[in-house]
């Protein structure tokens, strides 16, 4: 299935023209083989984004925490005030985060690159760059950004675009948290080839009503794991499903643990306090509290 833009929501189109602005302008500043040189002499390693959830599922609680470093958004504007991204990323991992999220984009979310980098140099945790992906010159820049993961969101890409920055990715070392909220994007995802990189979302926000449910994990998830289930062989490992979005309390991490989903993208429950680290803990000990 092909995408048409009339099937990008109202919001995302407008951050789509936004970024091919962007691109545009970077092209020219600097050429993507200018790019791709300082990413070829580039030597570092990177820290295993899937590989930290894969490890998070093995812990007492079996919880991986993705916290995200997020200033602002398109519907709520500014949400945190004393935004300070190095000192949260080190609250985040003091907090028992397994990665961290950062978003860079800047005309919508307040974001920017240097947040993604001062977070990566302050903290040991994989960092996901949280932005909107549309051309291979933003894999490279994320690469050289010392990301270790990048976001696919399937609503604002079509098929050719979504599988030639997954294979960019992969082809880095970098891992890729495929983003989907509709049944359609989940049939799209499942048409990328499948990897050990691959980190399937699930964002129970509506692109078109910013409404949430939590009820879009539950029943994309079913889909997703009986698919990937069906061609996988008996050594394939579990697939890394992560639920974004509306996770606001110990209960609605219960509730997605009773379903087999240990995988949590939380950013705005944490960042709307003056420390989101303790925000975590407490969401943290709120669970262990309910066992």
């Amino acid at each position: 299935m092909s995408m048409t833009n009339t099937d990008i929501p109202s919001v995302l189109q407008r951050i789509v023209a936004t970024k091919q602005v962007e691109v545009k302008a970077a092209r020219e500043a600097l050429p993507l083989d200018a790019l791709k040189a300082k990413v070829a002499a580039d030597n570092k390693s990177r820290r295993g984004f899937a590989a930290a959830l894969r490890a998070a599922s093995n812990k007492e609680n079996g919880i991986g925490i993705i916290a995200e470093i997020k200033k602002a958004s398109p519907s709520k504007g500014i949400i945190n005030h004393n935004f300070t991204p190095a000192l949260f990323a080190q609250q985040y991992e003091q907090a028992g985060a397994s990665c961290l999220s950062v978003l860079t984009d800047r005309d919508y979310f307040q974001g920017d690159d240097t947040y993604l980098i001062q977070a990566a140099n302050t903290s040991s945790l994989p960092v996901l760059r949280k932005d909107f992906m549309i051309d291979v010159y933003q894999i490279y820049q994320s690469y050289l950004m010392g990301a270790d993961c990048i976001l696919l969101i399937m609503a604002c890409l079509d098929d050719t675009q979504a599988q030639e920055l997954h294979a960019l990715s992969i082809e880095l070392g970098m891992d890729v948290l495929i983003e989907v909220h509709t049944k359609a994007e989940l049939e799209r995802a499942l048409e990328l080839p499948r990897s050990a990189h691959n980190i399937y979302g699930i964002n129970n926000r509506d692109l078109n009503t910013f409404d949430v449910d939590l009820q879009t994990t539950l029943d994309l998830k079913n889909i997703l794991i009986e698919a990937l289930a069906a061609d996988a062989d008996s050594t394939a490992q579990k697939p890394l499903i992560v639920t974004e979005s509306g996770i606001h309390s110990s209960d609605d991490i219960r509730l997605m643990l009773d379903n087999d989903i240990q995988h949590f993208l939380i950013g705005e429950q944490f960042m709307k306090t003056d420390h989101p680290g303790q925000a975590l803990q407490s969401l943290l000990a709120g669970v262990a509290a309910d066992e």
